[in-house]
């Protein structure tokens, strides 16, 4: 309840926005009864209420705007009792008004955490209007600075896991060109654990992966870096390439926060002088192959997602028919996308059908990824919901 002495009750002229509600913790009426007073005759629109003790103050502190505290009160004595207003009052501010005249102590009660220090006897009406006014727009600067300095941090941690996701190709040979794309979705607060790969262990032999760790946010993404950098330091350590797929999956299982965290994976090894590749799938969609004018899908098995129920994938080798070709990998954000105004997704089929119209012949592949989504998005009617990541791995004219 406002404060029956003094202040200003709630007028209904007055935009609510424009009205301070201070919470006066006084154990002394005298006092309470000035400081109302002080407030009306400069016609504040401050809403006063007044606790006369600590315990009293706890009931009534939500929802306001600045506290006034006396630093003598019956439950608690100076900065005790200022260290416990401040712990309560989460983003009020607090300003301390004390019959004791003692800079030090000010200046001690400032460092705590309060916006402001004043004194009985020392403060009119207008200057304690504008202290509680300036008290409380300098709580308001702190917090959005507070804020502010969250959101960087947040942008500073996705951007270096963002590096770890999406790392330059370990690759020397001219023989392929290999574009990639990522695009986070449209909770793109934090980034997902969508992730890519590519390295390059001889002349004539390259690998190259594109995984997906359920879910969004700081965790999925971190555990999709851990994944990417094991699969790369196992291929690099020349590990067999029916075990590759099983350490990635113990390295997951040891690894993810929450059992139900799983992953799927497409990795594929290109033997250049051969020219043939080798898909590995796990869970995950089958890789587009675009050759002699047309689009298909790599019919390799598809395999168990990693971390549900440990199995080998089995291999599928894709024999390439001529020196001009393009094998397309990507995450399933891209074919999750609605069709029209139904249920109906884009999935496998659907993007085949999107490389196959003739159209994007003159798209440029370095441009493909890009165009891909671009085309996906106005299908969905808006923005893809989920990450996406593309590699495309050409030879030759790619198509």
């Amino acid at each position: 309840m406002p404060y029956p002495h003094g202040g200003l009750a709630r007028h209904a002229n007055l935009p609510p926005g424009e009205r301070l509600r201070v919470l006066l913790v006084e154990d002394d009426e005298g006092d309470a009864f000035l400081v109302g007073e002080l407030l009306a005759e400069t016609n504040s629109m401050i809403d006063l209420m007044v606790a006369t003790s600590l315990r009293e103050a706890r009931q009534r502190i939500a929802d306001v705007d600045c506290v006034l505290l006396d630093l003598g009160l019956p439950d608690a004595q100076g900065l005790d009792g200022l260290r416990q207003v401040l712990e309560m009052s989460s983003g009020a501010a607090v300003c301390v008004l004390t019959g004791r005249s003692d800079e030090h102590l000010g200046v001690v009660a400032v460092a705590e955490g309060a916006q402001d220090y004043l004194v009985k006897g020392q403060v009119d009406g207008v200057l304690l209007t504008r202290a509680l006014r300036y008290a409380v727009e300098r709580k308001r600067a702190d917090e959005n600075a507070r804020r502010l300095r969250e959101v960087e941090l947040r942008q500073a941690e996705s951007a270096r896991l963002e590096r770890g996701l999406l790392p330059q190709p370990l690759m020397t040979t001219d023989q392929v060109a290999v574009h990639t794309f990522y695009r986070p979705g449209r909770h793109a607060a934090l980034i997902g654990g969508d992730f890519f790969d590519v390295v390059q262990t001889r002349p004539d032999r390259i690998d190259l992966i594109v995984g997906d760790v359920c879910g969004h946010g700081v965790d999925e993404a971190a555990l999709g870096v851990e994944l990417r950098v094991a699969w790369r330091a196992l291929v690099l350590a020349g590990v067999p390439d029916d075990e590759v797929l099983p350490a990635l999956e113990q390295v997951l299982m040891s690894e993810r926060r929450l059992q139900e965290i799983f992953a799927t994976v497409a990795t594929t090894r290109l033997d250049l002088d051969a020219n043939r590749a080798t898909v590995r799938l796990a869970g995950h969609p089958p890789p587009l192959l675009l050759s002699g004018g047309r689009v298909a899908p790599v019919p390799a098995p598809g395999g168990r997602l990693l971390g549900v129920r440990p199995r080998r994938p089995i291999a599928y080798d894709l024999e390439f028919d001529t020196d001009d070709w393009s094998l397309l990998m990507y995450t399933d954000g891209l074919i999750e996308g609605r069709v029209g105004a139904g249920n109906e997704r884009l999935d496998v089929p659907g993007l085949t059908g999107l490389l196959d119209e003739p159209t994007n012949r003159s798209v440029s592949l370095p441009e493909l990824p890009a165009w891909l989504v671009g085309r996906a998005e106005r299908l969905n009617g808006g923005a893809l919901a989920d990450d996406v990541a593309m590699l495309l791995v050409s030879r030759g004219g790619g198509r």
